[in-house]
């Protein structure tokens, strides 16, 4: 597996749409959060009516034997609700930080920085011990996984380091369930299926919102694929013999590829976003914008555009709006240049001219 290739790739995914220009959270675009692979609790998927998924399933063609291994991995996002409190003038300094009342507010300004409410992120993986292909066609395996919830809390000071507010970080607990099963179609040929489902319970039975279900999905949700002793056959551009059992797989919120170093068939990755086979980042990008399927130039000029005020707002928001702020200042002349354009993959015409 070209390990580096295929997880700068995933990394992509992993953060698509995480945060759009002009990556402020009082943006209207970015007040509405994850458009692209959420696993939503199935209770909330129910109650709308299953628009909202709840799980996701891959399936894809392995031709092997009975030594051929696989290994799953799955990664997504897990939301960390940040809220932003303000003390009262009677806060003893000496309290303990746990213990302090504050203010929910919706800015708060302190030591020349802005302070606001924001879904932050963080990223989680999960992977299920290597496995044989044949013993999985005769017993399927379920692989459960959990997620404690957490409350952490942090200070904010002012000018003369007196305590001015609180920042809360919440985790929500969070369950879910890998499901595995194969099928053997013929002499060297399994029909392999990784089913990703949300298994998170409440305690509340009220009806949840939208952000409330958030804190409880698993967020840009995507499966990698590794085959030993074996290949994985194309889904785009199968061999003919196989295209029947292609049409026949059933893939649901996503949809695998091939990937890694071009030709190479032992990795998949399935994405909830359509790719081509072996798809890969332009190496002249100098960093990542949340935006894969954007034009990078186009990104930084208008970056370079914003006031100082907005880049204030993108430089505290978030540490990842941060980079992608700090990365245009100081990205080279030279480098930017790179990002006008470029030609690739001409071949030499040898027949007659129109």
């Amino acid at each position: 597996m070209s390990e580096a290739l295929v997880d700068r790739i995933a990394k992509a995914v992993l953060y698509e749409g995480y945060m759009l220009y002009p990556y402020r959270p009082s943006a209207i675009k970015n007040r509405q959060r994850f458009n692209f692979g959420v696993v939503y609790p199935k209770v909330y998927s129910e109650g709308r009516g299953g628009t909202d998924a709840s799980m996701m399933q891959t399936e894809c063609l392995v031709a092997g034997n009975e030594a051929t291994e696989c290994v799953i991995r799955v990664r997504f996002l897990r939301m960390v609700a940040r809220s932003v409190g303000k003390l009262s003038l009677a806060a003893a300094e000496d309290s303990r930080l746990e213990e302090l009342k504050s203010e929910k507010v919706d800015r708060l300004e302190a030591a020349g920085k802005v302070y606001q409410p924001w879904q932050e992120a963080i990223e989680e993986e999960f992977k299920v011990t290597p496995f044989c292909l044949s013993t999985l066609a005769l017993k399927p395996m379920e692989w459960p996984f959990r997620l404690s919830g957490k409350c952490e809390r942090e200070e904010i000071r002012d000018d003369n380091g007196k305590l001015a507010g609180i920042i809360e970080r919440l985790q929500e607990p969070l369950a879910g369930m890998i499901e595995l099963s194969a099928e053997q179609l013929g002499d060297g040929l399994f029909r392999m299926k990784a089913r990703l489902s949300n298994a998170t319970c409440f305690e509340k039975t009220e009806r949840l919102d939208r952000e409330q279900a958030l804190a409880r999905s698993l967020v840009s949700a995507h499966t990698i694929l590794e085959v030993r002793r074996g290949e994985f056959v194309s889904l785009i551009d199968p061999p003919e013999e196989h295209r029947c059992a292609v049409q026949a797989c059933q893939n649901v919120g996503t949809w695998p590829v091939l990937a890694g170093e071009e030709g190479r068939r032992d990795t998949m990755l399935s994405s909830p976003i359509i790719l081509y086979d072996y798809p890969e980042i332009a190496p002249e990008s100098p960093g990542d914008l949340f935006d894969a399927a954007e034009i990078d130039e186009i990104l930084w000029l208008r970056i370079m555009t914003m006031t100082e005020e907005e880049k204030l707002e993108m430089r505290h928001s978030d540490d990842r709006a941060r980079q992608i702020l700090e990365r245009t200042e100081n990205l080279p002349e030279e480098q930017f240049m790179k990002l006008h354009g470029v030609l690739r993959g001409l071949r030499p015409f040898y027949g007659e001219m129109p």
